[in-house]
């Protein structure tokens, strides 16, 4: 379905956000803003990036396009440009990374040259016999992984490289579907299991084996895999590799309304922190997939606007999105603004006014 009006509250939302945004980049320079104090307001910033630098792009981007000053644009060019080091990183997070990164940059000559750079690199990184491309090295740890916050951006990257790359997204996500499951009747074998974020790679003969971190009851976990089914149904030329059905019923599954709006961190944990940034992933996996030509998309909508009037109302203030959960096991970062919370709560809130078009990124 085509967006309506949009609620009166969307408009002065996305631009303390947006306003955020500005003070933001005032406060960490060239640095990368990566989780804010719930108090003081303060960001612990990274010096690359990490996985989530290209959503800090994103939002310069995005407030670019709110302000339409020269400055800002010049500002969220010379972000992305920043990005450029982990094309050659080892790592499945180049979705996050250089997807976000440049999808919403328009006509910007240096974010194309990159992205079409890191769309090579991640197809010369997938592994023909996993049928995906590993969750690598570049953080530490094992290398043979595979990763549901491995998958969000794959399909538009991936596809940035032509009919391989097509391919290649493709089967990078139904092996992960395979693997982590969709939420009811999981994989291939039409038997229901639990979600499992996350899978190990024996190459002595194993073969995958479950992790226990990060948990099944990992919310943002959940989300990040919708995204990557919806991010995938707009793409024919990828949607097309997957076998008939499959993805609009994996959206389905994983889409069925939770009890609460505003998740905990992890589910096991009901009295646990909450995780608004899983939240925010979600609603815009829903308006995705409610431009889609489905007999859900009206329910789908109706279920992202309700999410992002409670993270308005309830979690917003003065442009910062908290009660977001960086790592609730480790205990890092809790209840902060989280760099990635405040970009989907504006990607979703930019698709309700119309400054983007949810499907651009």
């Amino acid at each position: 379905m085509s967006p309506g009006p949009p609620p009166a509250w969307a408009g002065p939302a996305l631009a303390d956000v947006l306003d955020r945004v500005g003070a933001t980049r005032a406060e960490a320079g060239e640095r990368f803003p990566l989780y804010a104090d719930p108090g003081t307001g303060r960001w612990v910033t990274t010096g690359r990036g990490a996985w989530t630098g290209g959503f800090w792009a994103a939002l310069l981007w995005l407030r670019s396009r709110h302000t339409g000053d020269a400055a800002d644009r010049a500002a969220a060019s010379a972000c992305t440009a920043r990005l450029a080091d982990w094309v050659a990183a080892d790592t499945a997070t180049r979705g996050l990374i250089l997807w976000y990164g440049t999808a919403l940059a328009g006509e910007d000559r240096g974010a194309r040259e990159l992205r079409t750079r890191a769309a090579r690199a991640a197809l010369a990184a997938v592994d023909g016999e996993l049928g995906l491309v590993p969750w690598g090295s570049a953080f530490g740890g094992p290398r043979l992984l595979a990763r549901v916050d491995g998958v969000p951006g794959m399909a538009g990257l991936l596809g940035a490289a032509g009919r391989e790359g097509a391919e290649a997204a493709a089967a990078h996500l139904n092996r992960h579907l395979d693997l982590c499951g969709d939420g009811d009747d999981c994989g291939t074998d039409g038997h229901g299991r639990a979600f499992v974020p996350a899978w190990s790679f024996d190459a002595d003969g194993g073969g995958w084996l479950a992790c226990e971190d990060p948990p099944p009851g990992w919310s943002r976990g959940r989300a990040w895999l919708l995204l990557a089914v919806a991010d995938a149904l707009h793409r024919p030329q990828v949607a097309a590799r997957t076998p008939p059905g499959r993805l609009a019923e994996a959206a389905r599954r994983l889409a069925a309304e939770p009890a609460e709006l505003v998740p905990p961190a992890d589910t096991a944990r009901p009295d646990g922190p909450l995780d608004t940034s899983a939240a925010a992933i979600t609603a815009v996996a829903l308006l995705k997939l409610a431009r889609l030509p489905d007999p859900g998309a009206l329910a789908y909508a109706e279920r992202a606007t309700a999410i992002l009037e409670r993270l308005v109302f309830r979690h917003l203030a003065r442009g910062r999105l908290l009660d977001g959960c960086h790592d609730a096991a480790r205990g890092t970062a809790v209840r902060h603004e989280l760099v990635w919370g405040d970009f989907f709560l504006a990607q979703a809130l930019a698709e309700l006014t119309g400054l983007a078009d949810i499907r651009e990124a």
